[in-house]
């Protein structure tokens, strides 16, 4: 599966997603660092990739066809908290399931949309 991690995601994930099999765009380090939400949403569609965020702005996409969002908000976020919940999320939805997928992974619960068009 193909996954683009925003520049707030642990590079403990980045890694462990990678030794999974993943194929993790990571724009750290790179040209791309620093783009504009907007901009990183574009990518994600043009490049068809999971978008792995911490930003809730990307709820606004939830009706839109995309290829999946997953968005971590944790009261007290921090990089073992944040990976935990990628994890957890990532063994409960198969990765061919994730295109119009959109799941908020919060402290305790989790919420999922799934777009209608």
């Amino acid at each position: 599966m193909k996954v683009l991690v925003d520049e707030n995601i642990p590079n403990i994930s980045v890694r462990e997603l990678r030794l999974m099999g993943y194929d993790v765009l990571d724009i750290r380090r790179t040209e791309k660092e620093g783009l504009f939400d907007d901009e990183l949403w574009t990518l994600a569609q043009t490049e068809q990739r999971l978008l792995i965020t911490t930003d809730k702005g990307f709820f606004e996409h939830r009706e839109e066809p995309h290829f999946g969002i997953l968005i971590v908000r944790l009261h007290q976020p921090n990089e073992q908290r944040i990976h935990a919940r990628i994890m957890k999320a990532l063994e409960q939805f198969p990765s061919t399931g994730w295109g119009g997928l959109l799941v908020a992974m919060r402290d305790t619960v989790q919420s999922i949309y799934r777009s209608g068009k």
